[in-house]
């Protein structure tokens, strides 16, 4: 029989499946999983300016004042960021050891040299990063303001319009979203993968769904500064 001091030092099931591969690709399956919702439903919201400054936003007034009288102002907005946060920052770490663990496993140089990663998983790195940094800049562009100076306060659809209103607001947010179309086409696959959802059976289809999703997530957030710079929303 064990010891309890041998039983204490015995990892617990949850960190030995963390420091597993198969752990960590979970958590970035689920918590890219979060993410993906949200994006789908903050495309939805974003399309919602080609109805006007008026109904774009009433919608923005309407997610800080949900919930009211039971929730205070603003707490759905921030119960969505916590979870966002939480997701955001498992899904780096999972990435980020992954990525460490995936270099000690190829410690040589192959005869040809050190092996190629692969298309994908280039993408997936500096696509990962570069959606970092956007998010970073987003923040501080439309919700605290300070990279946009032609923005007004409480008036978001101002705000958007302002920024889309500079090559450079419109270079940012464009290059950002197309790498977050190749991230997330890669991504959905191999979450697939990871959960056991794939199938030979149904592979094509969960293939095509990946490069579906992608394909409307980034063309949804596009529209948005193409309308501003063709004048459709001014």
């Amino acid at each position: 029989m064990a010891s309890a001091t041998d039983t204490g030092r015995r990892p617990s099931s949850l960190r030995a499946l963390w420091r597993s591969t198969i752990g960590k690709k979970t958590v970035m399956a689920v918590s890219g999983g979060i993410l993906l919702i949200y994006l789908i439903v903050h495309m939805l919201g974003n399309l919602k300016i080609f109805a006007g400054s008026t109904s774009f936003n009433d919608y923005a007034e309407w997610l800080r004042v949900f919930g009211e009288p039971a929730l205070g102002e603003g707490w759905l907005l921030w119960v969505v960021r916590v979870v966002l946060l939480a997701a955001v920052i498992a899904h780096i770490v999972a990435a980020w050891q992954l990525s460490r663990l995936d270099i000690r496993a190829r410690p040589v140089k192959y005869d040809h040299g050190r092996r190629r990663a692969t298309y994908a998983t280039r993408t997936m790195r500096w696509g990962g990063v570069i959606i970092a940094l956007f998010v970073v800049w987003h923040i501080l562009d439309l919700t605290t303001g300070h990279v946009n100076p032609l923005g007004e306060e409480g008036r978001p659809y101002e705000n958007v319009v302002a920024t889309f209103s500079t090559w450079y607001g419109n270079t940012i947010y464009i290059v950002a979203m197309l790498a977050l179309g190749l991230h997330i086409q890669h991504g959905f696959w191999s979450a697939a993968q990871t959960l056991g959802v794939n199938h030979p059976r149904r592979d094509r289809a969960l293939k095509a769904t990946s490069t579906g999703l992608a394909v409307v997530l980034t063309v949804g957030f596009v529209s948005v500064p193409i309308a501003v710079m063709t004048g459709i929303v001014s």
